[in-house]
């Protein structure tokens, strides 16, 4: 094969961009789970870290402020990009990015919200994937333990939506 037909066809060759999101709060093992696979999916993969303020739109509070889960995440090696989640449209971002992969755990499969998405995102050629959830962990099991065994209510400030 000619090196012309080689350069050609490496023009021809579009990279593969993955996009996924989350809070990322308390760090775990189902999160680099996710990442490590949603990696081995694709080229580049970009992270969304849900900002502040859409946990607290969501009825729910961070235990670790947005820059810092930002760099804990921008800090894995599975990860090649960090932007901010400022809302929940994916579609959106997805298009923004140039991704063509969305990478989702496995808790949204099937449902009715996620149904209609994946008909949205059929139509804009991007392709999502379902991830198993890593059963026995997550963020809210972990803050529930941290809670009970270490009385972190008693830390927590109204004024605050951290711990301090």
């Amino acid at each position: 094969m000619s090196i012309s037909v080689l350069c050609e066809r490496s023009f021809t060759l579009q990279m593969i961009i993955g996009y996924t999101a989350g809070v990322f709060d308390l760090f775990h093992i189902g999160h680099l789970n996710l990442l490590k696979n949603a990696k081995g999916m694709c080229d580049k993969l970009i992270v969304g870290v849900t900002t502040d303020d859409l946990v607290a739109y969501k009825g729910k509070h961070s235990l670790i402020p947005f820059e810092d889960r930002l760099e804990i995440v921008r800090s894995i090696k599975y990860v090649d990009a960090v932007v901010p989640q400022s809302d929940m449209d994916k579609l959106a971002m997805c298009k923004k990015l140039g991704a063509t992969i969305l990478f989702v755990g496995d808790d949204w499969y099937g449902t009715d919200k996620w149904k209609s998405y994946e008909e949205d995102f059929t139509k804009e050629n991007i392709k999502i994937v379902y991830f198993p959830y890593t059963k026995g962990i997550s963020s809210t099991k972990i803050t529930h333990a941290l809670q009970t065994a270490r009385g972190w209510t008693a830390l927590y400030s109204g004024e605050s939506e951290h711990l301090v």
